[in-house]
């Protein structure tokens, strides 16, 4: 008996066996089962917990292009059943996280209660996870500085008090962080495992993006990244030969420890912003030492450039230079993935094309949490008096509500109204109970179906009051055109 957080393995197993050739393609399967996942911190209530029920699909095809239409259509999918649930949500450019693949998006319900961030732009035509969101840096002007030299700058370590001492803006600094990373299987020189340092340069007013770096180095070491941790004294130099607060981006590869297990140069990375930087102040690579007026290419080499940094609330976007990045939080409840034959390959679920050659199957997944959506539809659309569900998820359509059970003529009424509504395919519950008619209206509001029929002085002029959880409009309707009425609400919402 297995505890999994996902399918990808067991359904790439399940295509291997099923699929002999490319006429057998494309295959989709799917499955609604319950999922484990070792949460460190389970929170929100019941909106991330260890054990929930998930839907959980898997699609395999001849090629990308079928891969990528499929793709498309799981999250127009997605987003049709999203907007018939009434709640306010957006779709996201996301990281693949451990799942991996070339490609990812997230299906977020809106709410301040989210965990996660995600920056968007007015006009909608762009919505990233904060983890994943791009944008254009702001200009940071022209250098002060108009030719290269070593400053004396002492106790002057961090980016704040450097730029202070010389007279520039924190983007006038570049700033270098170091790193380990530690990466598993066949490494460089045939080691089993190995450390690699990593340099990266970073501009001095913005802030690494601890998801993009991982990617970025995940892409360019040798073999799979275990970890990748801010660097100390012993993973692969000695304490005295690198000055902490004053490393540039020509730190020299010998101050790399030369011992088996430790690649013996710098894996060097720069964000394309402080790459565009002119004029930059750098770290000397000695104590109380700093370098004011360099440039790339002149005083000191470019490290490779990735995207690297933390996007920010009121930067350009990348696609007009009008539209500002805006914040909003976000419940993911669903996400889609283009995985490519990261698996198949692995797992040799292969194959035959129409040219007679054997090839991996290419793979997407798609997942919308069962239970995490409903509780984050909870957590958007409760107010002070209690739950509201929409139509579509509302365990009954309607609450009957008799007044006064004692009086004949209303307990009548709602009975033969309950009956009718039955009868019509519409889920109603019937509270006669013999308790305060306020205490009835406050349990109505607490459960939250989505329409309430009182039955109370009323009925003998053939009346009852017709009442809408959300918003709580109220207005008198005969009796007996109560059904029909309820019958059009409902078709409308659902």
């Amino acid at each position: 008996m297995a505890l999994a957080p996902t399918h990808e393995e067991v359904a790439a197993g399940l295509a291997r066996e099923v699929v002999g050739s490319y006429r057998d393609l494309p295959l989709s399967v799917y499955q609604i089962g319950r999922k484990f996942r070792d949460e460190l911190r389970p929170r929100a209530g019941l909106l991330r917990t260890r054990e929930f029920t998930m839907k959980d699909g898997y699609s395999f095809h001849a090629g990308e292009a079928d891969l990528r239409r499929h793709f498309g259509a799981m999250s127009d999918a997605y987003a049709r059943l999203l907007t018939r649930l009434g709640a306010p949500w957006q779709v996201v450019e996301a990281d693949s996280g451990s799942i991996g693949g070339a490609g990812s998006r997230e299906f977020m319900v809106l709410s301040e209660v989210g965990e996660d961030e995600l920056l968007r732009t007015p006009d909608g035509r762009y919505a990233a996870n904060a983890e994943q969101a791009v944008s254009r840096a702001a200009e940071v002007g022209p250098s002060p500085f108009p030719y290269c030299a070593r400053v004396h700058t002492p106790r002057a370590s961090s980016v704040e008090v450097v730029a202070a001492a010389l007279g520039c803006a924190s983007g006038h600094v570049v700033k270098t962080l170091l790193f380990t990373a530690r990466v598993g299987g066949e490494g460089a020189g045939g080691a089993t495992g190995m450390v690699w340092p990593v340099l990266v340069c970073l501009r001095g007013d913005h802030t690494l993006n601890p998801v993009k770096l991982r990617n970025a180095v995940a892409a360019r070491v040798d073999g799979p990244l275990l970890t990748l941790e801010a660097a100390v004294p012993g993973d692969w130099t000695e304490d005295a030969r690198v000055p902490l607060g004053f490393v540039g981006p020509d730190l020299p590869d010998t101050v790399v420890a030369r011992r088996a297990g430790v690649r013996p140069a710098f894996l060097r990375l720069c964000d394309g912003a402080a790459a565009e930087v002119r004029g930059f102040v750098a770290g000397a690579n000695e104590t109380d030492w700093h370098v004011a007026g360099a440039d790339w290419e002149v005083t000191h080499a470019r490290p490779e450039v990735a995207e690297l940094r933390q996007a920010r609330v009121g930067e350009a976007s990348v696609h007009d230079l009008s539209q500002r990045l805006e914040s909003a939080r976000g419940i993911e409840v669903g996400h889609v993935f283009q995985l490519g034959t990261r698996y198949t390959a692995a797992l040799g679920a292969t194959f035959t094309g129409a040219d007679g050659r054997e090839q991996p199957l290419h793979m997407g997944c798609y997942g919308i949490g069962v239970t995490r959506l409903v509780q984050a539809l909870a957590e958007v659309w409760a107010d002070d008096r209690g739950l509201v569900w929409p139509v579509v998820l509302a365990p009954y359509a309607v609450m009957v509500t008799v007044v006064d059970p004692g009086d004949p003529v209303q307990r009548e009424a709602a009975e033969v109204l309950y009956t009718q509504l039955r009868a019509a395919g519409i889920d109603a519950l019937l509270d006669d109970r013999d308790v305060r008619p306020g205490a009835k209206f406050a349990d109505a509001d607490l459960v939250g179906l989505p329409w309430r029929v009182t039955v109370g002085r009323h009925a003998a002029q053939g009346e009852a009051e017709l009442t809408a959880r959300r918003g709580g409009e109220t207005r008198r309707v005969p009796l007996a055109g109560l059904v029909n009425e309820l019958r059009t609400r409902l078709a409308g919402e659902g």
